[in-house]
């Protein structure tokens, strides 16, 4: 992983933090992933302009991450109906990069030296960490076992698209004619969907909060673009464990912004996490 490649992925962790805490401000979460997906699909169809198309090989990842993703949300939305945010997000969040180093070892051939292998577990272990200590009642808090199996099954679906969008993304012959369109096929079912459960009274409801949430949707298509290009350039598994680190940066916009307790336990999370990078960037 060059200097490059890491600051791409930073600054797509911090950025994903950032159109995160814009969805949370927002009530009503169905017109915040309306305008979310929205967004996504108006700057995929802008992208469309500049961007060749990919490769007719990569069509296939497209088509089956865009299924991934209407899972994770699905499993994502079930999770936080049931648990803490605090305790799900790190949950699902922090799985992923050890399903994502079993399946790239499986499907891409990329498998993990001793050093990798050990700081995507420490930077996993962080961030698990702070689910199960309980970051938001400051630990020993009850957990639903449910919600704990939807948020490791969100887990386990954004290992899947991230392992396939790596791929097809490798496939295409270009990350930005890949990102338009996984972010047009994404960014459209939850729209639609809205549109048709509350039909005309969803114009009113959301043009209260257009603007934060189209734009929310606008960085959440630079951050995961940066995640793309990035996973042209380095092994999946490392990309995935640095662009976790959006949960330590979401918990200081949650400290600075909703004023929620960062506590020992984050302290500790965010201490084993730059010990997995350090580790990481040694493997490289």
């Amino acid at each position: 992983m060059t200097p490059l490649v890491v600051l791409a992925v930073l600054t797509a962790a911090v950025t994903h933090a950032g159109w995160n805490a814009i969805a949370h401000g927002i009530r009503d979460q169905l017109v915040a992933f309306t305008l979310v997906g929205l967004g996504n699909a108006l700057c995929g169809a802008a992208l469309l302009l500049f961007a060749p198309p990919p490769d007719p090989a990569s069509w296939p990842y497209l088509g089956a991450s865009a299924v991934l993703h209407v899972l994770y949300m699905t499993l994502l939305m079930r999770s936080f109906s049931l648990g803490d945010f605090g305790q799900m997000y790190p949950i699902a969040r922090g799985t992923a990069p050890l399903a994502v180093t079993v399946l790239a070892a499986l499907f891409a051939g990329e498998l993990p030296d001793g050093w990798q292998l050990a700081g995507v577990a420490v930077a996993s272990a962080g961030l698990v960490g702070v689910a199960l200590w309980g970051v938001r009642g400051g630990g020993g808090g009850s957990v639903d076992g449910t919600a704990v199996l939807a948020a490791v099954g969100t887990g386990l679906a954004i290992a899947g698209y991230t392992v396939v969008d790596g791929l097809g993304v490798r496939h295409s012959g270009s990350s930005l004619g890949f990102t338009a369109w996984l972010m047009i096929l994404e960014g459209a079912p939850i729209p639609l969907y809205a549109l048709a459960v509350r039909r005309r009274a969803l114009v009113a409801d959301a043009r209260p909060f257009a603007v934060r949430g189209l734009f929310g949707g606008a960085l959440s298509v630079f951050a995961y673009g940066l995640v793309l290009w990035a996973q042209t350039r380095a092994e999946l598994a490392p990309v995935a464990a640095l662009r976790e680190s959006s949960i330590i940066v979401g918990a200081a916009i949650g400290t600075v912004l909703f004023k929620e307790r960062f506590g020992a336990p984050r302290v500790a999370a965010a201490a084993l996490l730059v010990v997995g990078i350090g580790l990481m960037l040694h493997a490289g």
